[in-house]
């Protein structure tokens, strides 16, 4: 009805009043009838002139129009790798890097939060690795990195076994030559009778090592031109009782020649730190619009840390900045969807998910962990072009759905989803005990690829264009979770989750990783 309407139709409602009472008027009467039907005549015109919510569509104009006006992404990210360098957790430049979220965080008007937690922190001092045929002096020095979290000191000096891909079946067949002795294995599945098998974790074909009774680990890479690649070798983020380095791809071949030709002995020499320190995650936080859902709270983070030999900006930079940056978005549109969002900067990912562990540990405590419902992990997302499900098939629905209105705002959107689940990032502690997970995906150029882990993962192999297709498209489909009238996928209970994860494939993993807390 509009106004004109309405007022038309309470004037003839008060001329109806006042002839019912021509012949004999009571004033008094007809004046608080017509005080009554004025008041009615404000409040409708006021509602009329009550601006409505944007549709989602306006919504996702609006948040494209920011980014691409206003996207700091590429900027913040720029600033921190040239001003505090690598964000290794428990060290200097990771308390840095904590500080510097915190007043990004406060510069954007969001209300932020440290999440303090304990961690063993660990960091390399010195390495070498000699390779000498035996009963021979003619000593090969081969270029190498540590791999966390190798003691704190070790001189090891024994045979090398070859492991092949370091998966169970290739421990199994030379089950009765590793014990006590070197285990070298390719990062990658290499070898034509492991084609088509699931590869395993640095850290859980380190574990199998261990099992197998081998008293060191040499992995080899597998990107070419002498590409180093550092990482945790521990599945639990504890300290490992024997030594583990990584060599490059062209070494790991050279090595295995040798092999073939004489018995070789690996002389590993080391020094690390390691020492209790306490890191912070860092929560930025806006508030839910709604009464109903107020109690759900929709996380989104990425891991802040990153390891020490560059500065970190693929992994994560381009994930943890693009998640402050959508922050940013959200408070410049003051775009309130009806849960609350929590942004988090995750320390200590690195090292064995260590700040996403210790905040599902804390929510479990205090009772708030079913208030999570649903988690977004961003972890080395570039380019975005639609996003994983993480198995949960009745969200992948919602996300394609959502992507084809996301593409009638920018057509270059792929929408290309997809549905399994996997391990190894900060989504895992909340997968565990039943959250709903998901995570944008794109793609990455081969040259940053290459840098994984490496000295070479620095601030050149980001582009601006690619980080803010991160923000624009991960506002939009953040918002559209957020501010659905009901998700379409529900927190698992333990026993849901026990048969989720084993249909992802996932069992054998986790019990590697001592993550399984099912009894068998």
């Amino acid at each position: 009805m509009s106004i004109s309407q309405s007022y038309t139709k309470i004037t003839e409602q008060i001329t109806i009043n006042i002839s019912k009472k021509l012949e004999k008027p009571d004033y008094n009467m007809i004046k608080k009838r017509y005080s009554v039907l004025l008041l009615l005549a404000f409040i409708i015109a006021f509602s009329a002139f009550k601006p409505s919510k944007d549709s989602l569509e306006e919504v996702f104009t609006k948040i494209n129009q920011d980014v691409l006006l206003r996207g700091r992404a590429y900027e913040t990210l720029e600033a921190a790798t040239s001003t505090i360098g690598h964000r290794l957790t428990g060290s200097e430049n990771g308390k840095k890097a904590e500080e510097f979220a915190y007043k990004l965080f406060k510069e954007y008007g969001l209300d932020v939060k440290y999440m303090p937690f304990e961690v063993e922190t660990w960091a390399r001092d010195t390495v070498s690795l000699s390779i000498v045929p035996r009963n021979s002096d003619n000593f090969r020095d081969i270029p190498v990195v540590a791999l966390a979290h190798s003691p704190v000191s070790s001189h090891l000096k024994a045979p090398i076994v070859d492991c092949g891909d370091g998966l169970d079946t290739d421990f199994e067949k030379v089950k009765d030559a590793v014990k006590g002795n070197v285990a070298l294995f390719n990062i990658n599945i290499q070898l034509p009778e492991n084609k088509g098998k699931k590869n395993l974790h640095r850290s859980e074909k380190t574990a199998l090592a261990i099992k197998y009774g081998a008293a060191g680990v040499i992995i080899a890479n597998s990107v070419e031109g002498g590409v180093l690649l550092t990482g945790t070798a521990s599945v639990t983020g504890s300290l490992i009782p024997i030594p583990a380095v990584c060599v490059s791809v062209e070494s790991g071949k050279a090595i295995r020649r040798w092999i073939t030709e004489e018995n070789l002995l690996a002389i590993i020499d080391m020094q690390n730190f390691s020492r209790p320190i306490r890191a912070r995650n860092v929560i930025a936080t806006i508030p839910g619009s709604s009464k109903k859902h107020k109690k759900e709270k929709i996380v989104i983070g990425g891991h802040l840390d990153s390891w020490d030999l560059a500065t970190g900006a693929m992994d994560n930079g381009i994930g943890s900045f693009t998640v402050m940056d959508v922050a940013r978005v959200f408070k410049s549109l003051n775009l309130r969807p009806k849960r609350t969002i929590e942004f988090v900067m995750f320390m200590g990912e690195e090292q064995g998910l260590l700040g996403s562990k210790a905040m599902v540990k804390k929510y479990k405590e205090e009772g708030k962990l079913d208030q999570v419902a649903l988690m977004m992990n961003l972890d080395m997302v570039n380019n975005a072009a639609g996003f994983s499900s993480m198995g949960r098939n009745e969200l992948k629905a919602f996300l394609d759905d959502m992507g084809q209105r996301i593409k009638k705002i920018d057509t270059t959107y792929a929408n290309l989803n997809r549905g399994g689940a996997g391990l190894h990032s900060d989504h895992q502690p909340f997968m565990l005990q039943g959250v709903p997970v998901c995570s944008p995906s794109g793609s990455f150029p081969i040259k940053a690829y290459n840098c994984y882990h490496a000295n070479c993962d620095r601030f050149d192999l980001i582009d601006k264009k690619q980080i803010n297709n991160n923000v624009r498209f991960t506002a939009m489909m953040l918002y559209a979770l957020a501010d659905a009238g009901e998700l379409p996928v529900k927190r698992l209970n333990d026993q849901e989750t026990k048969e989720f994860l084993i249909k992802q494939n996932l069992k054998q993993e986790l019990i590697i990783g001592k993550d399984w807390r099912w009894e068998e």
